[in-house]
């Protein structure tokens, strides 16, 4: 059975990544838009692009399977999602494609950026836990 106390937490922790996700995006917009980029937008534009990218990439991929060459369509179909999420940005900010597209490498740097500094950090602190990213699979002793 589900408590209400384990739906507050689940509820709580998808919050806060929310807003930690929106960290990136709201950085790399007042990098390019300083006076119309508030935290409040970036986490609009969070909430709403993961499920326009979502949406578009599931109608495009059925719509257009029909068709034939499975990779083409997939291509296709990322590639259109991509630019629906761009879209987002662009209204979401109020500005134009490029710098729309600017926001979103920019965020993905960040995003980059934070997650290897809160990696090397927690590394630091627990050094016999294997790190997040590995290239070997893990061998028993």
């Amino acid at each position: 059975m589900i408590d209400i106390a384990s739906i507050i937490i689940v509820i709580t922790s998808l919050v806060i990544i929310w807003a930690l996700v929106s960290i990136p995006v709201w950085i790399s917009a007042k990098i390019f838009l300083s006076r119309r980029a508030s935290f409040g937008r970036a986490m609009l534009v969070t909430a709403v692009g993961p499920i326009i990218y979502a949406l578009i990439l599931f109608i495009s991929t059925t719509i257009i399977t029909a068709v034939g060459n499975r990779s083409l369509i997939t291509s296709l179909g990322v590639i259109l999602a991509f630019l629906a999420w761009l879209y987002v940005f662009k209204k979401g900010f109020e500005t134009g494609w490029i710098r729309a597209m600017a926001i979103a490498i920019i965020a993905i740097v960040v995003f980059v950026m934070i997650g290897v500094a809160i990696d090397s950090f927690t590394h630091h602190i627990t050094p016999n836990v294997p790190l997040v990213i590995i290239t070997q699979p893990y061998q028993s002793v």
